[in-house]
């Protein structure tokens, strides 16, 4: 092999390589995939990896704009008080600049409709709104 092909081999594995490098930046740091992994293994310490500063959460009794720890120990207490046992994802997609994601987590205490909606903010998909609702 010449030395010219050599060094055209070489300049096109570095081309290679930063495109490459270019494109992973534009991937999100984590997915909704984390996330609903998190909320079916009822982790609500990993859950709150992914939360934005404020996040809206509604629980069958009370609903607010909690602070990123607030909501932590929140999902957290609803969680253990209901054992999580699986979440089942229902729906996917977007509307606007948001994901959103229905499923319904099985607990021992019964099933809750969970909706969630999260956006990009800077290089992560932040959770924003999180709403468990008794499933009838």
């Amino acid at each position: 092999m010449t030395v010219g092909k050599m060094a055209g081999m070489r300049m096109a594995g570095m081309s290679v390589a930063t495109l490459a490098l270019v494109l992973m930046s534009f991937r999100p740091v984590y997915s909704l995939e984390d996330i609903t992994v998190a909320i079916r293994l009822g982790n609500a310490g990993e859950l709150s990896r992914y939360l934005d500063n404020r996040v809206d959460i509604s629980l069958p009794d009370k609903s607010d704009n909690y602070s990123k720890i607030q909501a932590e120990m929140i999902i957290r207490d609803f969680f253990s008080t209901n054992g999580v046992r699986n979440f089942v994802v229902r729906k996917k997609g977007f509307s606007g600049s948001a994901e959103y994601c229905v499923g319904v987590l099985q607990t021992r205490n019964g099933d809750y409709r969970t909706t969630l909606f999260t956006r990009q903010k800077g290089d992560k998909q932040v959770l924003q709104e999180l709403r468990f609702q008794v499933n009838q």
